[in-house]
């Protein structure tokens, strides 16, 4: 995909058959004690059960696939605390290529354990923005390899956007989709797949309280830094970018932030309720629509449900 080129529709539509032999089309559930607590149905987008247990693969893989080879036989090197270095570990050991792996030295050890797993060969940082930046360009120098950003890429954008193609492919009436929102990638290719197959659909990024960068970059018109990461979600710890900014701005109804114990209640109702396993960062958009006045009562609600590299060490004795 040329640099600088946005993606459409189409672009997504053209990732989704590219990736399509590389993941799994995951499932959609609902469940009726949740529907009775927010008073809305909801369907959940299942990329808990996704190839490295979250959504990342998705833009992952189309990035990787969209190399040309010689390009490929390089490489690829990424910064990330975790679901995008395993995904592009695997997509890369799927292609066959090195993937060299830029993580912060506080990335969950379940996250570091995975990346490691799929073949990934990893350098710690310190967990700031700019030594991931100055590791991987240290990288890159070094092996020629081609960076693939965890979100602000054009082809992550639209392997992520597949996504909700699925979604709404499976529940073609939706009225609104919400979504997670970190550094934008899941929303904003979710924005651009939703709107162009139902352009009425309305769609909410959630993002937690502690981390409100995405509410106050679109406040403000411009990108705000993340905080110094303190919230439970750690998957949505990191700022907007340039790729990504413009087209949330554009078209995003609006951002709910929770609070750090709306999460973990939402994260309990899933694991109570519906039998299944996600991270704190999937659970911040059922927090919002359990907590914030959306206007959703009545509506029939997606749900993507991010990823489930849930860090059980945290919750079980050893």
């Amino acid at each position: 995909m040329p640099s600088g080129f946005r993606p459409d529709l189409a672009a997504i539509r053209a990732a989704h058959e590219r990736i399509r032999p590389f993941i799994h089309r995951t499932p959609v559930l609902t469940c009726t004690a949740i529907d009775d607590m927010v008073g809305a149905r909801v369907f959940f987008k299942c990329e808990n059960f996704q190839k490295v247990g979250a959504f990342k693969i998705r833009g992952a893989t189309n990035a990787v696939r969209s190399l040309a080879e010689e390009q490929a036989t390089r490489g690829v090197v990424t910064h990330s605390s975790g679901n995008h270095a395993a995904a592009l570990a695997l997509a890369a050991r799927q292609r066959g290529i090195p993937a060299y792996i830029v993580m912060p030295r506080n990335s969950p050890a379940v996250k570091k354990e995975a990346v490691a797993g799929y073949g990934g060969r990893i350098t710690y940082c310190e967990p700031t923005q700019p030594a991931r930046e100055a590791a991987c360009a240290e990288l890159v120098q070094a092996t020629g390899a081609t960076l693939v950003h965890p979100f602000d890429d054009e082809a992550v954008i639209a392997g992520q956007g597949t996504a909700a193609v699925e979604l709404l492919e499976e529940v073609t009436d939706l009225d609104a989709i919400l979504t997670p929102v970190g550094g934008g990638g899941l929303l904003s290719g979710t924005l651009i797949a939703a709107k162009g197959i139902r352009p009425t659909i309305r769609v909410i990024g959630c993002e937690p309280a502690l981390a409100d960068d995405a509410a106050k970059s679109l406040r403000e018109g411009r990108i705000v830094p993340a905080r110094p990461p303190v919230t439970i979600a750690d998957g949505l710890r990191t700022s907007l970018g340039h790729k990504t900014f413009p087209i949330i701005r554009e078209l995003v109804e609006t951002i709910a932030l929770v609070e750090e114990a709306e999460i973990v209640l939402a994260l309990r109702t899933i694991l109570e309720r519906m039998k299944v396993v996600v991270e704190p960062s999937a659970a911040v958009p059922l927090a919002a629509l359990l907590n914030r006045p959306l206007g959703l009562a009545g509506k029939r609600v997606g749900i993507i449900l991010s990823g489930g590299n849930l860090d059980v060490s945290k919750l079980l004795p050893s």
